[in-house]
C-alpha cells in the first residue's frame, strides 16, 4: 500500500511539473495593455524579386492604426528597431532625429519600430518628441527584423531599405554619427548612379 502511494505521488509531481513547464512557455500578455489595433498585423514576408530581397509588413502606430510599409515607397528608409528599456537605443534617438531633419529633403525616411508594449512607448514618445513615425509590434516587430535574414539577437538593430523596397544593408548594435554619414553618402551615390546596390550593401554591412 505504501509503495503504491509513493508511485502515485511521484507520477502526480511529474505531471504537475510538465504542466508548469508548458505554462511557462506560453506568451504572457501585459495586464491592462490596450491592443495596438483592431486587426492582426501582416508579418514581414521576405519577397525575392530577381534574386533581391524586399520586405513587406504592416504594424500599428502610436494611435493603434495599422501602417503599411509600402506607404513610404519612393523614399530610402532606415528602420530602427528599439525599446524604451534599451539604453543604447535611447542614445540613438537624438542622432536619428537630426538625421531625419537633415536628410528628409533628400528622400530619406527614418521609421522607428519599437519591440515593446504600446503603453511605455506612447509615454516615452511624449517626452522624446519624435520627428519620424513610430510603429509598435512586440513579437511582430521582431519578425520584421528577422525577415532581413540576419539572426535577431538584440537591440538596437537597423535595416536600410532602398526606394524600391529592396533591403540594401543591416547594422547590429548602436548607430553612431559616422554610420549615419556613411549610409546617407552611399544612398546619395546610389541615386546618382555612381554605385550599385551591391556596393551599398557591402559598405553598410561592413559598419
Amino acid at each position: 500500500m505504501q509503495r503504491s502511494f509513493l508511485i502515485f505521488a511521484v507520477a502526480f509531481v511529474a505531471l504537475m511539473a510538465g504542466a508548469l513547464f508548458y505554462a511557462a512557455r506560453l506568451p504572457v500578455s501585459q495586464t491592462g495593455a490596450p491592443a495596438t489595433n483592431t486587426q492582426s498585423p501582416t508579418l514581414a514576408q521576405p519577397v525575392a524579386v530577381n534574386g533581391d530581397t524586399r520586405v513587406s509588413f504592416t504594424l500599428g502606430d502610436l494611435e493603434g492604426s495599422p501602417r503599411d510599409f509600402a506607404e513610404w515607397d519612393g523614399s530610402h528608409r532606415l528602420l530602427n528597431f528599439w525599446a524604451t528599456w534599451c539604453a543604447p537605443c535611447r542614445r540613438e534617438i537624438p542622432l536619428l532625429k537630426a538625421f531625419q531633419e537633415q536628410h528628409a529633403a533628400d528622400g530619406l525616411q527614418v521609421i522607428g519600430i519599437a519591440v515593446d508594449f504600446i503603453e511605455p512607448v506612447v509615454e516615452y514618445a511624449e517626452a522624446a518628441e519624435f520627428n519620424y513615425p513610430i510603429l509598435v509590434g512586440e513579437q511582430d516587430a521582431m519578425a520584421v527584423a528577422e525577415s532581413s535574414g540576419v539572426q535577431f539577437v538584440g537591440l538596437p538593430f537597423t535595416m536600410v531599405v532602398a526606394r524600391d523596397g529592396e533591403l540594401v544593408g543591416t547594422h547590429m548594435g548602436e548607430i553612431h554619427q559616422q554610420h549615419l554619414d556613411l549610409i546617407a553618402d552611399m544612398l546619395a551615390r546610389l541615386d546618382r548612379g555612381e554605385v550599385d546596390k551591391d556596393a551599398v550593401r557591402e559598405a553598410i554591412d561592413g559598419l
